[in-house]
């Protein structure tokens, strides 16, 4: 059965006297192409007398042009190395395993260098522990080369030796340890056995030291149930891929809660096998990436979200609780805890609520469980900030008591909610030192700028889960004179020895017992040995056995606390943190800025979400401009009498009414190039480390300009480019009725769209022949890939006013489209009849016979990049043949023959082409670190870097598959599957992307093709791509 679902991607398309509506009716674009901008004399444009004649003149000079640049031989000169490196060949990249531990993120990757310079960030596949490189570590290599990075080591301000800030530490903190005044160690989590071993010996020898850990955002509530529980100070580690049924309030576990990391085993488990696949249960305020991929995603405000947790914990123990919910969501509860009832062993239940009962009550109900999902043994060491303690060191500073303050990772600053009482504490300490690799807000009040190592310079070790160890290494030599904390921590306590020798011992006595050093280098990562292991279940197991009855009572407390749960009046404010920007620490970097959102598919901006009832109420508007561009109401936000004026408001589809969302880690002020001083600082909003406020919200006079890329194309009522079916009707049901083969008219008769071609027969069995395959099932949105794909093919940012106009130069994008169930009740006819364009209320009226679409929308997400067609469009009506197709199954562009016509562009049915409409990497109005010499440094040198007037798009990474082609010939060898690799697939840890070679008939990529739940974009249109989709199957069923 074919999903009779219509597809929008703005609530702006379902009101019939939208602009937008008529505009997409009579145009294929939203703007009109900006020709007088780019000629040369404007005043004079009405005199031109250019003809026909001339015009073809000057086509037929260009092709003749075009023909001859592609003929000239370019001359490059290179300077040979004196002393020829031992690890380095020019042209061959190095890999070197390293770990991404900054406080927020973790992650054990590979790290791609070409003559030294790291440019490029991979997944490290030999780590045991779920997830990949998200898109923060993706681009985390663009950092590196910021050319706003502390150069060396500052006194208020002025440059001075790292000798004179060691000899003036030392004095100080031998006279204030003397003295008996507190010395304060400010830092982020660093889940690193040396350096909590190095912080200790630090501690023996000034015995005043106290060390406070510090998360920008926090998840000390869970951290405090779980140590009140276990006895450890750490968090539950979860395996969604052992899970079937997996129920969830308010925690956006495929992003950033407690640590990210869960979306490749939760992925897993969501592909369908053997007829099953997992249910997954959302229950949410804000529309979040994890709500998304949910089967079924129930709206609630937070407050509500509490009592549901208390009804649920109470329907599994067989008991009653208080507290009402509305009916939606308790028919969502009953089913959930059917569901769990019958699965015990394979449920699991999360929260992302920070409060220590939610947090309690979760913990009780998975041991009651026995899910084998739910990890307590081997927990995680991520996110260990001490709320506690950061108001206790608040408060010692401003009474005088702290003497010293050492502050690494951190920006408290801007990242504390009271940040006017660090300021006023931090000028009473005598000594204050801040390591970081940026001028932040917290440098300006402190002392000494202590110029910090980016992590691709510097040695480390972390252990982010019980057991599981990683090695962070230099991947490149310092590029300023910078240092880390650890090494000035041995330099002040007179220690000679450098960091990566106190890392060997230290692993050599308390780690590898026996271990190879030098292999656990190489690979990035290591496990202790099962006795090891062993030993660390026994213990935990022991602590659980004691906690069991005390737990039982304070539960029995926690459900009661949360089923009194109450809004404290006006609207309930969910703070949460974007899968792009994170907690703030990377809001320099373009990459990440231009990264658009995956729900709201804006990039550049934080804004407020809310739901389109409240924003009727409160008369807040969200509207398509002439040229196309959103803009959207400016909001006052108040609470406890902290207010931001000035908030851009979006109306987000499946916000639960009553409840508003805002992003957290923009607004950054100090350090940053203006561009990169976007949206409003939330954190002053973050009090109690609590993501949930009770707030106010009022109209402010304005309008802002959104830089929005949903509605750079519309659907336009071709439901077959996403394909849905449930898992009842997957397993029920010939693959013929859920994933039809489009039928066109030849001699008056309905045939299959595949079985007609207008191109002669061409045989592809010659050779090597690449395909793709994308399952929407295993995409979450997360947009690795999208980060990936830029970074290896120097891909250029071009702002928010360029992306505002439609010309943003991503090669992949990842379309998000909501749906709702039509309610055309059996009427066959009118089914077949509707095109999305009409209806009885005239223009879209079809949609408005849909139940209130925008409240709670389904939604799927879909990678889009250039299909590959195998009679590809936009190679019939190049002038130049500038872009052509090769033997290997690529649509190829040759960058110097392209003249700029963009006919393939208007050709293109998937909209997947991009123009330079600027020389970007040489103009300085889009300078965004890859314009000068040291940004350019990140630039892969196998990819060209293209000009202005020209088209780019998806090549297929062939710079990559030439490689591995050249590679086994050089060996003598015939290529393996899963050799060939592209960035995106690559990055995909959750094996969304395949790529490879379909004429391998063993390999993995000839076996997707052949599933039953494969399909092409536009089939009808005749493309023949050589990238194919997967059905997205959701599970409907009850557990």
């Amino acid at each position: 059965m074919a999903s009779n679902k219509k597809y929008w991607k703005n609530e702006a398309e379902l009101n019939p006297n939208d602009s937008i509506v008529e505009t997409l009716k009579q145009n294929e674009f939203v703007q009109e192409i900006p020709v007088d901008e780019f000629l040369g004399d404007k005043e004079n444009l009405s005199s031109s007398n250019t003809n026909r004649r001339d015009f073809l003149k000057y086509v037929g000079f260009s092709t003749a042009a075009a023909a001859m640049a592609a003929c000239e031989g370019p001359v490059r000169k290179s300077i040979p190395y004196v002393v020829q490196p031992e690890s380095i060949v020019p042209g061959v990249a190095n890999y070197y395993a390293t770990t991404i531990a900054n406080g927020f993120d973790f992650a054990s990757v590979l790290v791609k260098t070409r003559e030294g310079r790291p440019i490029k960030i991979e997944n490290n596949t030999a780590t045991k522990i779920n997830g990949g490189a998200n898109a923060r570590v993706q681009g985390s290599v663009l950092s590196l080369y910021d050319s706003t990075r502390l150069q060396g080591p500052l006194k208020d301000g002025e440059p001075v030796e790292w000798s004179a800030i060691d000899a003036d530490v030392k004095a100080k903190l031998a006279s204030l340890n003397t003295a008996g005044k507190q010395i304060a160690l400010l830092t982020q989590t660093y889940a690193s056995p040396s350096t909590s071993k190095l912080i200790s010996e630090f501690k023996e020898m000034y015995s005043t030291v106290n060390h406070v850990t510090y998360d920008a955002i926090s998840e000390d509530a869970a951290i405090n149930a779980f140590e009140a529980r276990y006895g450890e100070r750490a968090l539950a580690d979860y395996d969604f891929e052992k899970a079937e049924v997996i129920i969830s309030f308010g925690a956006d576990f495929l992003a950033d809660w407690q640590g990210g990391g869960y979306d490749s085993g939760y992925s897993k488990g969501r592909v369908p096998k053997n007829g099953k696949m997992s249910k997954h249960v959302q229950f949410e305020a804000n529309m979040s990436l994890t709500g998304a991929n949910a089967d079924q995603r129930v709206p609630l405000t937070p407050m509500q979200q509490k009592v549901a947790l208390a009804q649920l914990f109470a329907k599994l123990n067989g008991t009653t609780t208080s507290g009402e919910i509305p009916e939606y969501a308790q028919r969502a509860v009953e089913s959930a805890a059917k569901a769990i009832s019958n699965n015990k062993g394979a449920a699991v239940v999360v929260t992302g609520l920070q409060d220590e009962n939610a947090q309690a009550v979760v913990l009780a109900i998975n041991e009651m469980l026995g899910s084998s999902a739910f990890d307590a043994k081997a927990p995680k060491y991520v996110r260990q900030g001490n709320a506690k303690s950061v108001d206790t060191l608040i408060a010692d500073m401003k009474a005088g008591r702290v003497g010293a303050l050492i502050i690494d990772g951190v920006n408290p600053m801007y990242t504390l909610p009271n940040a006017v009482d660090f300021a006023e504490g931090i000028e009473k300490v005598d000594l204050s030192i801040a390591f970081t690799t940026n001028w932040t807000e917290t440098t300006e009040m402190t002392n000494y700028a202590a110029a910090s190592n980016h992590y691709l310079e510097s040695w480390g070790d972390t252990q982010i889960k019980k057991g599981h160890y990683g090695l962070m290494q230099p991947t490149i030599k310092e590029l300023f004179d910078t240092r880390q904390v650890q090494s000035a921590l041995l330099q002040w306590m007179g220690s000679d020895k450098s960091y990566y020798d106190y890392i060997k011992e230290a692993w050599s006595t308390d780690v590898l017992n026996g271990g190879d050093w030098n292999k656990a280098l190489h690979d990035g990562v290591f496990v202790a040995g099962s006795s090891a292991v062993d030993e660390l279940v026994e213990s935990v197991a022991t602590v659980v056995g004691v906690e069991e009855e005390a737990t039982s009572v304070d539960v029995t407390s926690a459900v009661r606390s949360l089923a009194s749960a109450t809004s404290g009046g006006g609207m309930e404010l969910t703070l949460y943190s974007k899968v792009g920007m994170g907690d703030g620490q990377q809001a320099g970097n373009p990459w990440l800025q231009e990264f658009p959102d995956p729900i709201s598919r804006v990039s550049w901006d934080n804004y407020v979400t809310v739901s389109k009832a409240d924003a009727e109420n409160l008369g807040l508007i969200n509207e398509n401009v002439a040229n196309g561009g959103l803009d959207g109401s400016y909001a006052k936000l108040t609470v406890n009498g902290v207010t931001i004026d000035n908030v851009p408001v979006l109306i987000q589809p499946g916000q639960a009414a009553g409840s508003i969302g805002l992003a957290l880690g923009y607004g950054r002020q100090v350090g940053m190039k203006s561009e990169m001083q976007t949206g409003v600082n939330a954190y002053p909003l973050y009090q109690g480390f609590n993501n949930v406020q009770s707030a106010t919200i009022e109209k402010s006079v304005g309008m802002h300009e959104f830089a929005c890329m949903q509605l750079h194309n519309t659907l336009m009522g071709r439901g077959d480019i996403i394909k849905e079916t449930t898992l009842e009707i997957f397993n029920t049901k010939n693959h013929s009725e859920w994933n039809e083969v489009p039928v066109v008219s030849l001699d008056h008769q309905e045939v299959p769209a595949t079985s007609v071609d207008l191109w002669d027969e061409f045989d592809r069995s010659i050779g090597h022949h690449f395909n793709m395959s994308i399952d929407l099932n295993a995409c979450t949105g997360c947009g690795a890939c999208v980060i990936a794909c830029g970074t290896e093919n120097n891909v250029p940012v071009v702002g928010k006013e360029e992306v505002r106009k439609s010309r943003d130069m991503h090669w992949l994008r990842i379309d998000r489209y909501y749906s709702s169930e039509d309610t055309f009740e059996e009427d066959n006819v009118k089914k077949d009849e509707f095109n999305g364009l009409s209806g009885d209320k005239g223009s879209l009226g079809g949609f408005g016979e849909l139940e209130d679409p925008a409240t709670n929308p389904q939604v799927a997400f879909q990678p889009i990049m250039c299909q590959h067609c195998n009679h590809a469009p936009c190679e019939t009506v190049c002038p130049v043949a500038a872009t052509s197709h090769g033997r290997q199954g690529q649509n190829q562009m040759a960058y110097n023959r392209c003249v700029g016509t963009r006919y393939c562009a208007n050709n293109c049915p998937y909209k997947v082409r991009r123009f330079n409409w600027f020389l970007y990497n040489n103009n300085d109005e889009f300078d965004y670190h890859m314009n000068n010499d040291l940004g350019k440094m990140v630039l892969n040198p196998d990819v060209n870097v293209r000009s202005r007037g020209v088209i780019e798009k998806c090549s297929m990474c062939i710079q990559k598959t030439q490689k591995t082609i050249l590679d086994a010939k050089r060996d003598g060898r015939m290529i393996k599957d899963g050799e060939f690799q592209t960035a995106c697939s690559m990055a995909c840890s959750n094996g969304a992307i395949v790529f490879g070679d379909v004429n391998d008939e063993k390999s993995e990529i000839a076996e997707l093709k052949e599933s039953d739940r494969t399909y092409h974009l536009l089939e009808h249109v005749g493309t023949k791509p050589n990238v194919f989709y997967h059905v997205k199957v959701r599970n409907s069923n009850e557990a």
